[in-house]
């Protein structure tokens, strides 16, 4: 089993931060955890600290947020990917229950493991910190 240590949030809902970290505590995951509000802020953190800093383990995506949402990240994301040597798992995170959104995470397929809805709960925590080795 492999135990996730680090993770990017990136998620414009600083309301959802915070419950977030509120989630993890509750449940005593214990975890180094970055905030972005776009996926253009993390875009760009990624891209230039991607020699300097180590990937994190997990990578939590909201769908719709200002500036670059979740799949315009993907699409730079995945142009980027091929050079780490540390490849994050990447759950999309969304209130959009909507097919077309949850039917566009699996054309992403081997960069996005599963979309969830928010809120997140116990259950949907277990299935993404605990993971077997790949």
């Amino acid at each position: 089993m492999k135990t996730i240590k680090s993770l990017y949030i990136v998620d414009d809902d600083k309301i959802y931060h915070f419950l977030f970290k509120n989630l993890l505590k509750q449940n005593d995951i214990n975890v180094e955890t970055t905030f972005f509000c776009n996926g253009y802020d993390a875009i760009e953190f990624i891209r230039k600290n991607k020699d300097d800093v180590e990937m994190p383990d997990l990578i939590l995506l909201d769908v719709n947020m200002p500036i670059m949402n979740g799949w315009q990240f993907l699409e730079e994301y995945e142009k980027m990917v091929k050079d780490f040597d540390k490849k994050p798992i990447i759950y999309m995170i969304s209130s959009s229950n909507s097919e077309v959104d949850i039917s566009k995470s699996k054309d992403f397929d081997g960069l996005v493991k599963d979309y969830y809805l928010k809120p997140i709960c116990r259950e949907d925590l277990e299935k993404m910190f605990v993971l077997e080795e790949v």
